[in-house]
């Protein structure tokens, strides 16, 4: 064994990046705390509570998924419920036209600035502790929650919501290329502001998420990287050599493309989705490292005790623990119980509370 080891949970993550052996994969989970992530304070409380409590090696900061919509206009309520998202009331585009409309934001924008300001506070509470990870919607996925339409959808569920609202924006984007582009334009321009304003807030690394988009199902490649792709490498311009990116393929059937056309040190996906390759088939076809292996429904919430220590022993034997940071496929669902998070820290090796 190394005589630098155990590792400092940072060098953890930096050799898992690297690909190098550490002393154990690092280990990490997140998800929304619907009734926290409304004020900075109170979100960044509920982060650094739950990674001490569980002993995760990194946090990903998890701002409530609307924030980046209500930058440009839509309006959700808090549900008053820890298990419900918050609901849509108000949104800005109903017809294709309207994208030619949207107004103009930056990192300055309240439901920005606020999650800007919660990873501040997390990163000086805690940044020395452990990697603080700054999550960033794609332009297309901000664009995916701006075609929601919460009349329309008022009766359904929150993901069948989000799989129409994505499909509108899909149907939109093939009808008025023209607006749709110019849209983004205005996106792209506040999440490189988001970005930059991150890094400064201390930000260790950047975890891009890419929603509908991420799916080969969603649009062709010549769509996408006709469309779409320049939009994420201006977005991915703004970060620094220095600060790492994860790239998160979001759902089934994910287009491991996106990886050999942005500049990217990890991709995390849900491995067990219908059509999307293994982790050990990610880092040989990518060379990156992987986050994943541990379905965040089937397992976290779904599963016993025994359940989640088999997947997260799998995923650890299929990659050699190497390149590996054990985490969910995707956000954890609040009802998660507790003894599944705490087993799939001790699984990897980790220690509950350190």
């Amino acid at each position: 064994m190394h005589s630098g080891w155990p590792l400092h949970p940072r060098q953890r993550f930096e050799a898992a990046l690297k690909g190098v052996p550490v002393d154990r994969p690092p280990v990490t989970a997140w998800g929304h705390d619907f009734l926290a992530e409304w004020s900075p304070g109170a979100l960044a409380e509920s982060t650094v509570r739950r990674a001490r409590q569980f002993g995760f090696d990194l946090i990903k900061l998890q701002p409530r998924a609307s924030c980046f919509a209500e930058a440009f206009g839509s309006v959700y309520r808090v549900s008053g419920g820890a298990f419900e998202a918050p609901r849509l009331v108000s949104w800005p585009i109903r017809r294709p036209d309207d994208w030619q409309k949207l107004i103009q934001a930056d990192a300055g924008a309240a439901p920005l600035a606020d999650q800007i300001r919660a990873l501040d506070v997390v990163v000086r509470e805690i940044g020395d502790e452990r990697p603080v990870l700054q999550t960033v919607f794609s332009p297309f996925t901000v664009a995916s929650y701006l075609a929601a339409d919460g009349q329309a959808e008022a009766q359904r569920s929150r993901p069948d919501l989000i799989a129409k609202a994505e499909a509108r924006a899909v149907a939109h984007l093939r009808q008025r290329p023209d607006a749709f582009a110019s849209a983004l334009g205005v996106v792209t321009s506040a999440l490189v502001a988001f970005v930059e304003g991150s890094v400064a807030a201390g930000a260790h690394a950047i975890f891009y998420a890419v929603g509908a988009g991420a799916s080969a199902e969603t649009l062709s490649w010549s769509e996408y990287e006709e469309l779409l792709l320049p939009h994420d490498r201006t977005v991915l311009a703004a970060v620094p050599a220095s600060v790492p990116v994860v790239l998160h393929l979001c759902g089934p059937r994910v287009r491991l493309r996106l990886a050999d056309a942005l500049r990217i040190d990890a991709i995390s996906l849900a491995a067990h989705e219908a059509g999307n390759p293994s982790l050990a088939q990610v880092r040989a076809r990518t060379g990156a490292a992987v986050f994943g292996g541990v379905p965040h429904v089937a397992a976290l919430v779904d599963g016993e005790v025994e359940t989640v220590r088999g997947v997260v022993r799998a995923a650890i034997v299929e990659t050699g623990g190497a390149g590996l940071v054990v985490a969910p496929g995707c956000s954890v669902p609040p009802g998660a119980p507790e003894r599944n998070l705490v087993a799939m820290v001790s699984a990897a090796g980790g220690e509950r509370g350190r």
